[in-house]
């Protein structure tokens, strides 16, 4: 028999809680498919108390697409390359997530979505923050609108180069560089969304750099508006599954010299697209 999603909204624009679901359960047609729009609808889905190994954290991704490999990131789980670790403490230097972003943008078919699992937490701080690029699409003008709809914007991977402690030398690094449509169009709910952000994008293809430099930090500073946001506070068990099709997020390091560990699994996706 199917379970339910019981969805609690976190703010009136992003995210959503789901209550008494056990992700180390398997998931059927029916749920996966509810998971889906679910997703596509909220963004992100916080799942609260949860134990999941990494094969059922791997499986639970593996409903949803193929599972995605990092070109950069130097920790992974022994024996599971597509589970990321991520961990930060008092030796730490940097910080995954420092800024707004979509989760490896850079890709020619960048990922679908996330999966987050935190394993240790720090006394206070370590928030997340996620905003819906749709709500921000649709907060613009008709006429911004129509004007960015015919643009791409070049998203870099070179970022990556030295940006997190113990990162690969730029011999091992594979650092995509792609161009996307700057609004795309969510496969699922077929709403437009905004699709650039600070860490990846680099310019507009169709535009002067005093132009593109100009456009870009105005949507960079729109896209970071509270009220497109959510924030997750985390505690030990929880699992976050963002959608990156249609929300970017930002991780707070506010916890120094405190700890944060947990495993990630990404999904792979497809090339964004434009529908009119």
């Amino acid at each position: 028999m199917s379970r339910t999603l019981t969805l609690r909204p976190v703010t009136p624009s992003c995210g959503a809680e789901v209550d008494g679901f056990d992700l180390s359960q398997s998931l059927d047609e029916s749920e996966a498919a509810g998971f889906r729009r679910a997703l596509a609808d909220n963004g992100v889905l916080i799942f609260r108390d949860q134990e999941i190994t990494p094969e059922q954290h791997k499986a639970l991704a593996a409903n949803f697409g193929e599972l995605h490999l990092h070109p950069a990131w130097p920790r992974v789980l022994e024996g599971h390359p597509e589970v990321m670790v991520i961990h930060t403490d008092k030796t730490s230097t940097r910080v995954a997530g420092e800024d707004w972003h979509s989760d490896v943008s850079c890709d020619a078919e960048p990922p679908l979505g996330t999966i987050l699992y935190m394993m240790e937490v720090p006394p206070t701080g370590g928030d997340t923050l996620f905003a819906n690029t749709v709500a921000a699409f649709e907060a613009l003008s008709p006429a911004l609108q129509r004007f960015l709809e015919g643009l791409t914007a070049v998203h870099d991977g070179a970022v990556y180069r030295g940006r997190y402690d113990d990162s690969p030398s730029d011999a091992e690094i594979r650092t995509p560089r792609s161009e996307h449509p700057l609004v795309t169009t969510h496969p699922v709910s077929g709403c437009s969304a905004l699709y650039v952000n600070r860490i990846f994008t680099t310019h507009i293809a169709e535009l002067d750099r005093p132009e593109s430099d100009a456009i870009l930090e105005m949507l960079f500073q729109h896209l970071a508006r509270q009220e497109f946001q959510c924030r997750l506070n985390w505690e030990v068990g929880t699992v976050a599954f963002w959608d990156n099709r249609c929300t970017q997020h930002y991780a707070i390091w506010d916890y120094y010299p405190h700890t944060r560990h947990g495993h990630r699994v990404t999904i792979t996706g497809v090339a964004p697209v434009f529908r009119p």
